[in-house]
């Protein structure tokens, strides 16, 4: 059974005319989601340092945002983690994902490096995914800078970061930017997507009435992918990557009333079939985008507490 705090969330949102992601413009959509987050996000908790910077990419500057854990002394040499925020790669910012970053970086005493990747339609695929790998790349070569150790570098991002996180692995692994080593330690995926296929049986199950829908799944995929774009190309289907072995250590977490848990779940499967270490944990009764929710879902701070202690117990020494 649906969680009965998602489902007053789900009925406030129906008795408030929330309109369907898939009826606004990309730039609407920005907006609303931007602004709803007030409703259901936390009070953003303090942290050491937050530092904005800028660094090179493709297409101009890709900004990042940097956190250092509450109780950091300025000299550590911390853990890092680098996130892609979730949105369907046309929405969200450093901004709708500033407060869950402080919490990972506070719950796991990682540093925390947010990027703010280029979106859709403006910018379409594989623009995220470049920016995505550059912006790694980045931190891993000037980790130093940053105070962190790029020994312990992670990966992560939730629902369409968490799609970016799984191909930044695949693409470390195989070197695929022909830049040479790329190490990584972990990765953490949040309800992520994993087959553009779209053709699991949740989103049939699921693709009603729980917020994201199959109707704005498309909406996304519709402007993240170029027409005629392959839909198994491995950078946004990683699902269908030829191989899952020699990939980082992994927490799949997903959300059972979720079109994408099935892909979410299969992902797992394909890491540990690869011979990988993979944990894979269902909030059965949640929807997709819940872990951001932590004001109206107790369970969304259960999921948090539960990803930065899988960060602290895989990056910390």
């Amino acid at each position: 059974m649906l969680h009965p705090q998602a489902q007053a969330l789900i009925d406030l949102l129906v008795a408030h005319g929330l309109p369907p992601t898939h009826t606004l413009t990309p730039s609407e959509a920005r907006s609303f989601y931007r602004d709803r987050r007030a409703l259901t996000q936390p009070t953003p908790p303090p942290v050491a340092e937050v530092r904005e910077l800028r660094i090179p990419g493709a297409s101009g500057d890709i900004a990042l945002r940097a956190y250092r854990p509450l109780g950091a002394h300025p000299d550590a040499v911390l853990p890092a983690l680098v996130y892609f925020h979730g949105g369907g790669w046309v929405i969200g910012d450093l901004d709708t994902h500033d407060t869950l970053c402080r919490e990972l970086a506070n719950g796991s005493g990682c540093a925390v490096i947010a990027v703010d990747y280029r979106l859709a339609p403006e910018h379409r695929f594989p623009a995220a995914y470049d920016d995505a790998l550059t912006a790694t790349r980045w931190v891993a070569r000037h980790a130093a800078e940053l105070g962190a150790d790029a020994t312990r570098l992670a990966v992560g991002g939730d629902s369409a970061g968490g799609n970016l996180a799984a191909a930044v692995t695949l693409a470390a692994r195989d070197q695929a930017d022909g830049q040479g080593p790329l190490p990584l330690a972990f990765q953490l995926l949040v309800y992520p997507a994993t087959d553009m296929r779209r053709g699991h049986g949740s989103h049939r199950s699921n693709g009603e009435g729980y917020i994201l829908t199959r109707e704005t799944i498309d909406y996304f995929v519709g402007h993240y992918l170029p027409a005629g774009a392959p839909l198994t190309d491995w950078r946004a289907s990683p699902l269908l990557a030829a191989s899952h072995v020699g990939l980082p250590p992994a927490l799949v977490l997903t959300a059972g009333y979720d079109p994408l848990v099935d892909e979410g779940l299969d992902y797992a499967r394909a890491l540990t079939e690869g011979g990988g270490c993979a944990s894979y944990i269902c909030f059965g009764r949640q929807i997709h985008g819940f872990i951001t929710m932590g004001k109206v879902l107790d369970e969304a701070n259960t999921a948090v507490s539960l990803c930065a202690a899988e960060l602290r117990r895989a990056l910390q020494p």
